[in-house]
């Protein structure tokens, strides 16, 4: 089921808002339980979880910056 440009929109500032934070809260808090690991490899891993979790958004946020294409 393809989502409608209003719903894409507003999943997306929902996405934004409330999934990121929480998301950065949860990696940040992992990243500080495991003991401290060289810096590059540290960095790796930062690099990784920034990147993460937009993968599985893909779909909600593709065509969000252009105009209603029904418009």
């Amino acid at each position: 089921m393809a989502l409608s440009y209003k719903a894409r929109r507003r999943w997306s500032l929902v996405v934004l808002l409330i999934w990121l934070p929480f998301y950065i809260v949860v990696a940040v808090t992992i990243m500080t339980a495991i003991p401290r690991l060289p810096m590059l490899v540290e960095l790796l891993i930062y690099l990784v979880l920034g990147v993460a979790w937009a993968i599985p958004f893909k779909f909600v946020f593709k065509g969000v910056g252009k105009d209603d294409p029904k418009l």
